[in-house]
């Protein structure tokens, strides 16, 4: 039996598994993931993905951007936030993208990230974001 080759290109492969992968990487291929699993349900999801660059996970915007052919087919967003609580406030208003039955997708999952002091200044967006609950079929990951 030949031996996988294991190659950094497959990153973002999902068709390929060992994969190497750094930590913010694995949040791109984590997205990349969800976005398959629900087309493999039917369903008809987006992703959005918001942050503030200066955080720890500073890295994320970068390989979000070098991903950004692979989150595009698979009808995944990345916009910075402007700070941690207008990146949560925005992540919030996916879940409500299909509330009255208009929406373009069946619902949206996302992933925030933020660094300490703005998860402490994003407390409020959290918590009335936490009440208002998610979408069916969408949900938020906060890194």
């Amino acid at each position: 039996m030949a031996k996988h080759q294991i190659s950094l290109r497959d990153r973002f492969d999902l068709e390929v598994s060992p994969v190497l992968l750094n930590g913010t990487q694995a949040l791109v291929r984590l997205m990349l993931m969800q976005a398959a699993r629900d087309r493999a349900m039917g369903l008809n999801t987006g992703g959005y993905v918001s942050g503030y660059r200066g955080s720890p996970l500073g890295a994320v915007d970068i390989q979000m951007k070098r991903a950004e052919k692979e989150l595009s087919a698979a009808h995944i967003i990345f916009n910075e936030g402007l700070n941690e609580d207008l990146a949560a406030t925005a992540l919030w208003g996916t879940q409500q993208a299909e509330l009255r039955g208009e929406g373009r997708y069946d619902g949206v999952f996302g992933l925030w990230y933020g660094k300490g002091p703005g998860v402490d200044r994003s407390g409020d967006v959290m918590r009335h974001a936490n009440m208002a609950g998610t979408s069916p079929h969408g949900g938020v990951l906060m890194a």
